[in-house]
């Protein structure tokens, strides 16, 4: 495989994705963004107030990620981000911006070519039970609950011809870095 320039660690709420991205970042000495940290802040009294996201409230979030990536990447440094990104057409925002148009380019010959960050997505995959008791644990963040089901319903798993690996939640968290990091060798 490609070496990719960054990685999303993806998955419903409370699968793992902070703690993993945080992990897999500091071992390969990669820059680590937590997209919770980049919400808007109407989104996140939304998600307080129980009240799941829309794609209205998704994409333009989304989409300051894509830029954020973009930027990173362009320069050289590598990324690791932890984002849930359920949909597909989430991750194809993260790759390719909110409209995957041709950017304008000041160079000559180089109009017309997608700005894409080349992805790897991790997608930490784990059943409803073993994750609502992780939720019911956690203290002191803005995701409720009782929103884990509606990300659920929300869920599209990564498929062909997306560039992914899926990882059960089964696995400790070493075991889960461990397998990361062989796939990226």
């Amino acid at each position: 495989m490609a070496a990719p320039s960054a990685l999303l660690v993806m998955g419903v709420s409370g699968s793992g994705k902070s703690t993993v991205g945080s992990l897999l970042a500091s071992e390969l000495g990669w820059k680590f963004y937590d997209a919770d940290d980049y919400h808007p802040e109407e989104n996140l009294v939304k998600m307080r107030k129980g009240i799941p996201l829309n794609d209205q409230d998704r994409i333009p979030w989304l989409s300051n990620l894509h830029d954020i990536l973009l930027r990173d990447v362009a320069t050289g440094q590598h990324v690791v981000l932890a984002c849930s990104a359920l949909k597909k057409v989430y991750r194809d925002i993260l790759i390719r911006g909110k409209d995957g148009a041709p950017q304008k380019c000041a160079e000559p010959g180089k109009e017309g070519k997608v700005a894409e960050v080349k992805l790897l997505v991790v997608h930490l995959s784990g059943s409803f039970e073993i994750i609502s008791e992780r939720l019911l644990q956690r203290k002191g963040h803005f995701m409720p609950p009782e929103l884990l089901q509606s990300q659920f319903d929300t869920l599209e798993p990564p498929s062909a011809p997306e560039n992914f690996i899926q990882i059960s939640l089964d696995k400790n968290l070493s075991e889960i870095i461990a397998t990361i990091l062989q796939v990226l060798k």
